[in-house]
C-alpha cells in the first residue's frame, strides 16, 4: 500500500509554468487596430474648423490682423477687415468683403465672433459659405476662461 499519496506518479507535482500566453492580447490588439482604422475616416467629415483652446494665446501683433465676422444675438452680421470700421452686411456682402481682404493678404485668418445666444445654424451656415468660396481655415473667437 502506498502511504505517501503521490497519486500514482511517484509523488512529484508538476512545476508551475512561468510564461504568459500573449496570443489573446495580440488578437485583441489586432481587432482594436482594425476598428480604429475603419472608424477614423468616418470621424473626419464635416466642415473643418480651427477651434480655439480654452487657454489659447492671443494673436501675435507681428502677424496680420484677422478678418473678424461678428454675429449678434439677433443674427445681424458685421465684418471688420482690419480697418476697425465694422459695417453691417448681408451674407453676399460678407463673402465679398472677406474675399477682398484675402486677395490683399492671402495668409490672413478669418475668425467668427458669435454671440452666445445666436442661432447655431446661422454660425454653421456662415462657416459653410466661407468654406464654399475657398477660405481654408475658419476660427471661432471665445472669451478667456475665468479662474
Amino acid at each position: 500500500m502506498n502511504v505517501h499519496g503521490g497519486g500514482g506518479r511517484g509523488g512529484r507535482r508538476r512545476a508551475p509554468m512561468a510564461e504568459i500566453n500573449v496570443v489573446p492580447y495580440i488578437d485583441v490588439s489586432l481587432v482594436l487596430l482594425i476598428i480604429f482604422m475603419v472608424t477614423t475616416p468616418l470621424l473626419q467629415s464635416g466642415v473643418e474648423v480651427d477651434l480655439p483652446k480654452a487657454e489659447a494665446k492671443t494673436i501675435d501683433p507681428a502677424q496680420d490682423l484677422p478678418v473678424v465676422i461678428s454675429i449678434t444675438a439677433d443674427g445681424r452680421m458685421f465684418v471688420d477687415d482690419g480697418s476697425h470700421d465694422e459695417s453691417e452686411v448681408d451674407m453676399d456682402a460678407m463673402i465679398a468683403a472677406v474675399m477682398s481682404a484675402l486677395q490683399d493678404k492671402p495668409g490672413r485668418a478669418v475668425l467668427i465672433r458669435g454671440d452666445k445666444a445666436v442661432d447655431y445654424g446661422h454660425v454653421v451656415t456662415t462657416m459653410a459659405m466661407l468654406k464654399r468660396v475657398g477660405v481654408t481655415s475658419v476660427g471661432l473667437m471665445t472669451n478667456p476662461v475665468e479662474e
